[in-house]
């Protein structure tokens, strides 16, 4: 093998690995949601519990872009290896500490604040580290390679997951559940400063960018990226359409594929936690290859038929395949739903969106009392609209059970006459044949996998292209930040976002499909965006 060869092999690898360790630290939060929500989120109702959960996972995203900016920036004054050295050591450490994290049994409302404290920094960091990996490997790349060099970067985020979730597994079925409820949880995070210490190794052999030295060098770098970057009109205008018609549709078919399938497997499944994450584990393993053939192919076809086909496929494609799920990994569940449809008739007015920042109010209404009971139980359902002052009503197929309004009640008094009625709606779903939990032995495996599996290669449509076309819209001198920001925004806020949005819109609605319609809404606008406003930039010279 030709040095040259062994100096493109160490250059993605490098950057690669050091990305796989910063997305493995990200998405153990998400993975790890349900015990987060019993560990720091224990001081509030259920629901809200879950979505303060999501929240704080979402918060990570919401401050990546400003870590675009200010890392971005770095990039573009400092280097690329320099900066995002910087932002995967603050990924690790910020990782690390959440396993040592009190809970808030142990120190009540300083736990979450602390939590999403550390979640900040990771968003941070990681707002810097895609930009970098990203341009890093494109400058480095030979002509007509672009595509296919910058998908391995775009692997790391599922090998990321994929570690993620191998390394939860591993821990569950060695310690078992109720050591891993109990503490087990926090051993994926306090691993994490092996890793960090292994990819700070290896970044720290690596060169700096070919393109960067030579600019520099040339004296042609920028003194003011941000200025530059979003302060003059015609790259401004470049960054919106980056954004609206190529990020945005990529970030939602990519939150839904990876992680908004995993929380529906689980929370509205009710597949065991063990179980859902080998199958997801196993579908991305079999659909990872396919972010190297499809930025392989963008270099022969272009980047952007490919990116809006997958947006397109996902936006025609997710309502018919999540219904499949559900039949495949829960049929008891799919059958009670067809045969005994549950219906909650109730006042309008005595229903509220059971989503309470402060953890104070009580949902003691018919309306909520009922819904509550049925969020929890993971039972879909609809509304029907009643007169005024009607006590609230749930409808299992042929069984109707009357709610109580437990507004004014002594809380123990309350809490008896809710477990009571708790246990007359329990009852009466089984007796229609809705599951507590979906029988394992009924999971159709093969089926689940191979719906997942398509859903991951829709991932690999839109993700495996993304940094190449990215990379060639802008300019070199600020190449960094002009491209981590439409990047960040997307995936941070519009992607990141998803399984918060998605499962409010569940609950409110009683729907467990309803939440699709926020990635399908975005793919189809970044699909026709795209369509008539993206320019194709394939072999595009980026030393300039």
């Amino acid at each position: 093998m030709s040095e040259k060869r062994v100096s493109h092999a160490r250059v993605i690898a490098g950057a690669s690995v050091g990305t796989i360790f910063e997305w493995y630290d990200f998405y153990l939060y998400g993975s790890l949601a349900t015990f987060i929500t019993q560990h720091f989120f224990s001081g509030v109702n259920a629901v809200t519990g879950y979505i303060f959960a999501l929240l704080a996972f979402a918060a990570g995203f919401a401050v990546r872009p400003f870590g675009a900016l200010v890392f971005g920036r770095l990039g573009d004054l400092w280097g690329r290896k320099n900066t995002f050295l910087v932002t995967m050591l603050l990924m690790g450490l910020s990782t690390f500490v959440v396993g040592l994290l009190p809970s808030y049994a142990a120190i009540g409302v300083a736990a979450p604040v602390m939590l999403v404290l550390m979640r900040l920094v990771q968003g941070l960091a990681l707002g810097g580290e895609y930009g970098g990996a990203a341009t890093y490997v494109a400058e480095h790349a030979p002509p007509g390679k672009r595509g296919l060099y910058t998908s391995w970067i775009q692997t790391t985020a599922t090998m990321g997951l994929f570690l993620s979730l191998a390394v939860i597994l591993l821990v569950r079925t060695q310690i078992g559940e109720d050591a891993f409820k109990a503490w087990g949880w926090r051993v994926p995070f306090l691993l994490s400063i092996l890793l960090l210490g292994v990819s700070l190794w290896i970044r720290l052999r690596l060169a700096e960018s070919p393109v960067f030295a030579k600019m520099i060098e040339e004296g042609k770098g920028s003194s003011q990226p941000l200025k530059e970057s979003f302060g003059r009109w015609p790259n401004l205008k470049l960054v919106i359409l980056a954004l609206v018609g190529l990020t945005a549709g990529q970030a939602v078919v990519w939150y839904t594929g990876q992680f908004y399938a995993l929380f529906f497997l689980e929370r509205m499944l009710k597949v065991d936690g063990p179980t859902a994450n080998s199958l997801v584990a196993i579908a991305l393993l079999l659909a990872t290859p396919f972010f190297i053939v499809f930025g392989w192919l963008s270099d022969k076809i272009g980047r952007k038929p490919i990116i809006l086909a997958g947006c397109l496929l996902a936006a025609l494609t997710y309502f018919p395949i999540f219904k499949a799920l559900t039949v495949a990994a829960n049929p008891q569940l799919a059958a009670a739903s067809a045969s005994a449809p549950v219906t909650v008739t109730a006042d309008p007015a005595d229903c509220a969106l059971q989503f309470d920042p402060v953890g104070r109010t009580a949902f003691a209404s018919s309306c909520d009392v009922a819904k509550a009971a049925l969020a929890g139980a993971g039972v879909a359902y609809g509304n029907t609209a009643a007169p005024a002052g009607t006590v609230a009503a749930v409808q299992v197929g042929a069984n109707q059970v009357i709610s109580f309004d437990g507004r004014g009640l002594p809380k123990a008094e309350f809490d008896a006459r809710k477990a009571e009625w708790g246990k007359a709606l329990g009852s009466a779903l089984a007796e229609a044949g809705y599951p507590a939990k979906a029988e394992p032995a009924l999971v159709n495996k093969p089926a689940v996998v191979g719906l997942l599996w398509l859903l991951v290669l829709y991932v690999t449509m839109v993700y495996g292209p993304i940094a190449a076309a990215l990379v060639e819209m802008f300019p070199a001198r600020i190449r960094y930040t002009s491209m981590s920001l439409p990047y960040h925004l997307g995936n941070g806020w519009l992607g990141g976002f998803l399984p918060t949005t998605a499962f409010a819109m569940v609950a409110a609605t009683g729907d467990i499909y309803y939440g699709l319609w926020y990635p399908i809404v975005v793919a189809s606008l970044t699909f026709v965006v795209g369509l008539f406003f993206i320019r194709e930039m394939r072999g595009a010279d980026i030393d300039a």
